[in-house]
């Protein structure tokens, strides 16, 4: 028995659960059936009559206020070359229309309403300094209505303005922009304009990767056109951007000053190796390339010269000259006293005056040492009796003990003078000179090695002769260290003025 009594009760409790649903959904439908027919009844109370064409005043000497706002959503590109700005912006438009005003308490309580805006009217606000695409706004979002009469639009819009670029301190530089907008038919008797806010709201703005908004401002503007005697309102805002430059220090500026250093160690490079002209040429070629990529990025104009452009300019004048020098240099290297003689101005200039304006101090040439008692051993003589084999040094001393020293002069080749050795044995045969002098004939092995020492003897004076002359010297250190001075002294000061 207790068991039916509770299955009975359970049943009785799940039914009353389900008619109290049953009874909230229809409760719940009738209302919202009543809230539908409110807004349809609403919406033919509103556009029954109303025509979108004409303005939103009782009277026609009355102003339409639109209160106007900007918030940045994205800047999107700079174009450097077309000198154009690519925003992705709000447009908050605010203004208030008699015709759309009702009684809540009519229609349900609705207190706000979103119509198309196609179906009311819109101000004709576009933006003046348009560079490419449309000048309004193209993508029609609906309009927020209120019960007041206020009407609240926020179209979206990707807009391209003009912007004049100032590429002077590339990449470090920085741009002002500008986007003004206004009502393209009214005129500040028709339609007036109001700041929503003094700057540009950046609460959705996204970040960009290559430059930076330093400030944003609006200013409201009234300004008198030659097309027409009407005043014309508008609202400029003012857009401070700064290039983020990390990218193009990297890629760009850090090559072009190593590039430019070894500009300088081409004076520093032997004349031997026969590498200068070439390294030169590569370096300028490698500036050609870097003036070419920047020429793409700047735009083409003829009123600024961006710095980095004017940099690589000079850098490839000084690498051309560094060439002609090198060029120079090169030929005065291999100049020898067989076929240029140095001027006497070179050898003071170069040699003299140069040095001492580097702070250089040139070698001093070897002491010769002078002994009186003993005879000057040249080297041609230590050569010649280190390399004289046994059997001729033999027969060179038995043949010495046979000579018999005479004063005569300078020997020729082949025959023995002044203090030479003059042979006693019968067969060596005597001829007298005709100046009285004594003159005998030498052997075979003797006048081989008298001519082997005449040409060292003679190689060597000639030697000494080229260093004297110091044609190298001059040209490879003194020359190209001065040159060197030259470079760094007026192209690095040049980039520094600039610069700043």
């Amino acid at each position: 028995m207790a068991v039916v009594l509770l299955c009975f009760l359970s049943q009785m409790v799940l039914l009353l659960f389900w008619s109290f649903l049953c009874l909230f959904r229809q409760q719940m439908l009738a209302r919202q059936g009543s809230h539908i027919q409110a807004e349809d009844r609403l919406f033919k109370h509103l556009f029954g009559g109303y025509n979108r064409w004409a303005r939103p005043v009782p009277n026609t000497s009355d102003v339409v206020i639109v209160r106007f706002g900007l918030s940045i959503a994205q800047l999107i590109d700079v174009d450097e070359k077309n000198q154009m700005m690519t925003t992705n912006v709000w447009l908050k438009q605010e203004w208030s229309d008699y015709k759309l005003r009702w009684n809540p308490a009519d229609f349900g309580n609705i207190t706000s309403l979103r119509v198309p805006s196609e179906m009311i009217w819109i101000p004709d606000i576009v933006l003046y300094n348009n560079a490419d695409g449309e000048f309004a706004v193209t993508h029609m979002t609906k309009a927020h209505l209120f019960f007041t009469g206020t009407v609240h639009w926020v179209p979206p819009a990707i807009y391209k303005s003009s912007c004049s670029i100032d590429v002077t301190f590339f990449p470090f530089d920085q741009q002002n922009c500008k986007m003004k907008f206004g009502s393209w038919t009214y005129d500040k008797a028709k339609i007036d304009l109001e700041q929503m806010e003094q700057m540009v709201d950046l609460k959705d703005y996204w970040e960009s990767g290559e430059w930076a908004i330093v400030n944003a401002t609006g200013t409201y503007n009234s300004k008198k056109y030659d097309c027409c005697a009407e005043i014309y309102p508008d609202v400029t805002y003012y857009f401070v951007i700064r290039r983020l430059p990390l990218f193009y220090t990297i890629n760009l500026i850090i090559p072009c000053v190593l590039i430019s250093c070894l500009t300088v160690l081409v004076f520093y490079l032997p004349s031997e190796c026969g590498e200068k002209i070439t390294l030169c040429i590569s370096v300028l070629l490698s500036l050609t390339v870097f003036l070419l990529l920047i020429t793409e990025i700047i735009p083409s104009t003829s009123l600024v010269i961006p710095l980095i452009g004017e940099y690589l300019l000079f850098t490839m004048i000084f690498v051309t000259l560094s060439i002609v020098i090198t060029v120079f240099v090169l030929n005065v290297h291999h100049r020898s006293p067989s076929t240029h003689n140095m001027p006497h101005w070179v050898r003071v200039a170069l040699l003299g005056h140069v040095p001492r304006w580097l702070l250089m101090n040139r070698p001093l040439p070897p002491m010769e040492i002078h002994d009186p008692q003993a005879p000057k051993l040249s080297p041609t003589y230590h050569w010649l009796e280190t390399n004289m084999d046994a059997e001729e040094r033999d027969e060179a001393e038995e043949a010495e003990k046979r000579c018999v020293c005479i004063g005569l002069p300078a020997p020729s080749m082949g025959v023995l003078h002044g203090h030479d050795c003059l042979h006693l044995e019968a067969s060596g045969p005597k001829i007298m000179a005709p100046s009285g002098e004594n003159e005998i004939l030498l052997s075979p092995q003797i006048r081989k090695a008298l001519e082997g020492v005449h040409y060292i003897a003679d190689h060597l004076r000639s030697e000494d002769a080229d260093s004297s002359v110091s044609w190298a010297e001059g040209g490879d250190l003194f020359l190209a260290q001065m040159l060197v001075y030259l470079y760094l002294g007026l192209l690095w000061p040049n980039f520094l003025t600039r610069r700043k």
